[in-house]
């Protein structure tokens, strides 16, 4: 039998299902071990508090690490660092919430990614403290498909047209109806061309339906988001 190891790594809480009374099942996406599943108490003599299970809370987790199972257990959580523009923001708190949808879809790998997890933190710290909003939303997507490995090329010279389904930018006649058209395949090259890019609102929007689409043909399950219609109206 392997033995069972206490660890302490710093996470992100993804979502809480309710298990019996006085427990939940936390899914998290840990710095150590990539995407976990804890069995956590509850209550007043539980490992874990309220405030531990709030939508991408960070965390500091003390857990049992066994091999032979999927199912891990928090032994110990503590706050890392409360979120203190969220709570007062309603536009912040939406872009909370979409970026948990976007996480709890996207990733999967139990398997530790330092620089993902580093870029998940930075990215929460910006929509609790930082200035513009706007942007936010498409820098998680396409940071996101950049750690991942399925964050296209930029196009090469005479590329004007953009293939959704096989992830490239071509020139000629569209092969089958996923592909953008030349004006949306320049919008798009540019953003995932270096150094900053401004970008209108009407641009921010079809921007993120187009990742949306392309995140639909490269994550398995990743399927319709709920939290899309009312973003576009609270920051585009």
């Amino acid at each position: 039998m392997a033995p069972v190891l206490l660890q302490t790594t710093r996470a992100i809480a993804l979502r809480t299902f309710k298990h019996g009374d006085r427990s939940v099942v936390l899914k998290a996406y840990t710095e150590a071990f990539g995407l976990r599943s804890y069995m956590a108490r509850t209550g007043k003599q539980g490992s874990v508090q309220p405030m531990h299970l709030q939508p991408l809370a960070r965390l500091e987790l003390v857990v049992t690490e066994n091999r032979e199972r999927e199912l891990h257990a928090v032994c110990e959580a503590r706050l890392l660092k409360p979120y203190t523009g969220i709570p007062a923001d309603p536009r912040r708190g939406m872009v909370l919430l979409f970026t948990q949808e976007v996480l709890y879809r996207t990733l999967r790998e139990s398997a530790p990614g330092p620089a993902l997890f580093a870029f998940a933190m930075e990215l929460l710290e910006a929509i609790d403290t930082g200035g513009s909003l706007g942007r936010l939303p498409l820098d998680l997507m396409a940071g996101l498909a950049r750690h991942l490995g399925f964050l296209p090329e930029p196009p090469r010279p005479g590329q004007d047209r953009f293939d959704l389904r096989d992830g490239c930018f071509f020139h000629g006649p569209s092969p089958h109806a996923f592909c953008l058209g030349p004006e949306a395949s320049s919008t798009f090259a540019r953003l995932l061309a270096p150094g900053p890019n401004r970008f209108t609102p009407a641009e921010r929007k079809a921007l993120l339906e187009t990742l949306l689409a392309y995140f639909r043909f490269h994550v398995e399950g990743f399927g319709e988001l709920r939290s899309p219609e009312i973003l576009h109206e609270l920051l585009l």
